[in-house]
């Protein structure tokens, strides 16, 4: 499908066949989450003041990603594998403790799941997506729920969002994908997907430029475009 039809599509759409989700900022408020259990872990390596990351550089990419360039940086003790299990570890632990599920999701997916095929297609590993799916529920609305950790490429690469639509059997220009992030807008244009993009996390015009279809401030928006 064009870029043109797929705007065409959207703008009159409600329930379409499927809709495949991001996770962090998109399902749960997490990016500031995640922002704390790297700045805590960082402390402890002795790193508090001079990690050096940008956080928002990695808003849509995996920890493995962040975690690569802060051991280029810095050459730390731990190894890789080390790293990355103590912040998913710290991560969870904030996640149970904040619930950040945002306030109008539930609906959303609920709704969503009587009409289409759902997805999920995350940069986070499957221990976060399952931990955050648990809030309010929510892992029983998804027909399909797939980490970079499954695909050869994690965003801005196609790869996780290619293996939703795979596993939920629908044809990828038919699946609609929704996202905060402008490596995961570029990810499911990549893909010759159709991508609404919320502004959790990215400004509407980085996220136009990236290629969304449709930028939305809140997910009433979104509601009122996929389920209105």
């Amino acid at each position: 499908m064009t870029s043109d039809n797929w705007k065409l599509e959207i703008e009159n759409w409600r329930f379409p066949p499927a809709v495949i989700f991001d996770l962090d900022g998109v399902i749960v408020d997490s990016e500031p989450v995640h922002e704390r259990a790297f700045r805590e872990v960082f402390a402890e390596l002795g790193f508090g003041a001079t990690h050096g990351i940008r956080f928002a550089d990695y808003y849509g990419k995996s920890d493995v990603t962040l975690w690569r360039d802060f051991v280029a940086k810095h050459s730390p003790q731990q190894a890789l594998d080390e790293l990355v299990a103590r912040k998913q570890q710290r991560f969870l632990g904030l996640l149970r403790e904040t619930m950040p599920v945002f306030d109008a999701v539930p609906a959303l997916v609920a709704t969503l799941a009587q009409r289409c095929k759902l997805a999920i297609a995350s940069g986070s590993p499957h221990g976060v997506i399952e931990a955050a799916l648990a809030l309010d529920g929510l892992r029983r609305h998804f027909n399909a729920v797939v980490s970079a950790s499954d695909v050869p490429h994690g965003k801005p690469a196609p790869d996780v969002f290619l293996e939703a639509a795979r596993r939920l059997g629908v044809p990828a220009g038919s699946c609609c994908v929704v996202e905060d992030s402008v490596a995961g807008v570029q990810a499911a244009r990549a893909a010759g997907m159709g991508v609404i993009a919320i502004t959790t996390s990215f400004a509407e015009v980085a996220l136009r430029e990236a290629g969304a279809h449709r930028v939305v401030a809140r997910h009433a928006e979104l509601a009122a475009i996929l389920a209105g």
